[in-house]
């Protein structure tokens, strides 16, 4: 090998280019941030159906609120105000299992059951009762390993996220409500009567579907709500050095600590 290929972008004295396109000339003031990263990662513009549904995304995971995440980079920030990117870093550090990483097991969860149904003639159902019997298979076979279904309940939302309606009505609106969406509306019908209790779909969850849906890859989910969630972080380290609550946050902690020597 006798060099390193990218197709992504480079730069010379007097130029930038991005995806083939000229920064400058091509790209600046006519493309979206958005649409900007749909292209780096699909290596190919949006349609603007797919555009709409990808921001709806994006907004969808921007905030929550003061969560562990939002916590870490404020806490850092504290301990190192000289360091934004350390705080933004400690945000994002915290997307895992049960904040943020929902997206991508979401996703992960619904390919390999609309895998294992179409490992056949690879036709998909085409009617509700026949989704239904789908996720039945899926949220039955997901409890038999003793595993959650990704997407179903949250701690705030406890019943209904306002997320999930909007999400499916702006796909459908746009003629992106696909396999992956379809399968995730069916587990919302069927699994109260498999798990004894009726929980909401989550919004990290509907986005996981449609980022699935718009064809995406598993691997690559999170990395967009990583992407969602660093405005929202942005904006909490912004409020931090205008109106700190890090320090209380501290002293609050520190002054209910109970320590017992083992």
């Amino acid at each position: 090998m006798t060099g390193y290929q990218t197709s992504i972008g480079s730069s010379d004295e007097s130029t930038i280019s991005v995806l083939g396109q000229d920064l400058a000339r091509d790209l600046m003031g006519q493309v979206g941030f958005a649409e900007l990263a749909y292209w780096l990662v699909a290596l190919r513009r949006p349609s603007a159906g797919e555009l709409r549904v990808f921001e709806a995304v994006l907004v969808a995971l921007a905030d929550h609120g003061l969560t562990p995440s939002a916590m870490a980079a404020r806490l850092t920030l504290t301990g190192a105000p000289e360091s934004v990117q350390g705080a933004l870093a400690a945000g994002l550090l915290g997307g895992g299992s049960r904040f943020l990483g929902v997206t991508e097991d979401a996703g992960r969860f619904l390919a390999a059951a609309l895998a294992g149904h179409t490992s056949g003639d690879g036709t998909l159902p085409d009617s509700d009762e026949a989704w239904d019997d789908v996720a039945r298979e899926a949220v039955r076979a997901q409890r038999a390993a003793g595993r959650y279904v990704p997407g179903l309940g949250h701690n705030v939302h406890k019943n209904g996220d306002p997320r999930t309606p909007v999400l499916l009505r702006v796909a459908a609106e746009e003629g992106l409500l696909g396999p992956h969406l379809r399968l995730f509306q069916a587990i919302g019908r069927v699994h109260p009567d498999l798990l004894g209790r009726t929980l909401p779909l989550n919004g990290a969850g509907v986005c996981g579907a449609a980022l699935c849906d718009l064809g995406f890859p598993v691997e690559i989910l999170r990395g967009f709500a990583l992407l969602a969630r660093s405005a929202g972080l942005l904006g909490h380290i912004a409020e931090e050095m205008r109106r700190p609550i890090g320090p209380r946050i501290y002293q609050h902690v520190d002054g209910a600590t109970d320590y017992q020597p083992s």
